[in-house]
């Protein structure tokens, strides 16, 4: 056993019995979770070098380290894990799993936040004065772009007019 998910609530612990395991509200995942709010595939935990980690599967309601909403996180021993408002302490002795020295910092890596969040989702921003800002998608009855899409640097959309 590499550990064990306590609720904080009451009920019994659930045995931590392999190095991945699948949590969500299908029968195929290594542990169900019968609870509406939890998605089929919730999150995915990992044994890595003696520390467990967590990832969002895409959930719906998310997944929280400590009360934090989180997407991939290293999750150490006594913290608590909220999936989807359910509350769980994780409790596990990294030494017994393998651990040498100081926890490994945490996935995510600093210098996303050097990155500009467009930038980050492949979308072009006017850097020079002297250019038209770039707007893409369809215009809807009232003149306005709704959408915005990816586009190369050739391409320059115009503003809608718009009475003065």
């Amino acid at each position: 056993m590499y550990g064990e998910l306590t609720p904080l609530g009451g009920g019994d612990p659930i045995p931590l019995l392999k190095k991945q395991l699948l949590i969500g509200r299908r029968e195929s995942c290594d542990i169900v979770l019968r609870f509406a709010n939890v998605s089929a595939h919730h999150c995915r935990l990992v044994l890595n070098g003696g520390y467990w980690y967590v990832r969002d599967m895409q959930s719906r309601n998310g997944v929280k380290v400590n009360g934090i909403r989180v997407q991939e996180k290293r999750v150490d021993p006594g913290d608590k894990l909220s999936i989807a408002k359910h509350d769980y302490e994780l409790i596990y002795s990294p030494a017994d799993l393998g651990a040498v020295g100081p926890p490994p910092a945490d996935d995510l890596p600093n210098e996303i936040m050097t990155e500009s969040l467009l930038s980050r989702a492949g979308l072009k921003s006017s850097d020079s004065k002297d250019r038209t800002p770039q707007y893409a998608g369809k215009k809807s009855a009232d003149g306005s772009f709704r959408r915005y899409d990816v586009m190369d640097d050739s391409e320059q959309l115009k503003m809608p007019d718009r009475p003065v």
